[in-house]
């Protein structure tokens, strides 16, 4: 994707900077005290989980997991975990950390499944929330900014088709919608 493809940049690089801080900065003060492991949900968040944690002032682990949803035909169907955690999140605080939660469908899944390995809790941050398109009752505890329904988005982890994930700010794109 070129920029001439986009409507125009909806959050620049220092707005991202900001709110990213300004989430590091309450993230440290709900969690001063306990074992935080920050889990990162491939690929889309990688960028924000990156920045993210260098604005959590306190120790804490990192930890990636990817969730495909396919069925025996490699076609859209059931949720599965195509990429695990490392560590074993008995008894520590997760925070898990998503580019965009839309539906809620596969991010429903995916909590679900930590909730049975014994953690202690299982919060939920995101950098952008659509909340006119979740259809699950999903307690999002930290929201970087929301965005409406119509919006597709490119940049900042953010791709179409794999590509413009490393684009510095967030961008829509011309001509797409839901």
């Amino acid at each position: 994707m070129y920029p001439s493809e986009f409507k125009r940049v909806v959050f620049t690089r220092e707005a991202l900077r900001d709110r990213t801080a300004q989430l590091g900065k309450k993230i440290t003060q709900d969690y001063r005290g306990k074992e935080l492991i920050l889990i990162g949900v491939m690929k889309g968040s990688l960028y924000f989980l990156s920045d993210l944690s260098r604005e959590i002032d306190l120790p804490l682990q990192i930890d990636l997991m990817s969730v495909g949803v396919m069925n025996s035909t490699g076609k859209t169907g059931v949720v599965r975990i195509t990429k695990d955690l490392d560590y074993d999140i008995t008894g520590k605080h997760i925070l898990v950390v998503e580019d965009i939660i839309r539906s809620g469908l596969t991010l429903g899944y995916l909590l679900q499944n930590l909730g049975t390995r014994g953690a202690a809790d299982v919060r939920l941050c995101t950098l952008l929330f659509s909340p006119a398109e979740l259809l699950l009752n999903i307690s999002v505890d930290y929201v970087g900014f929301e965005v409406s329904k119509s919006q597709r988005l490119i940049g900042y982890g953010l791709d179409v088709g794999e590509k413009g994930r490393n684009l510095p700010y967030i961008a829509e794109i011309k001509g797409m919608r839901n």
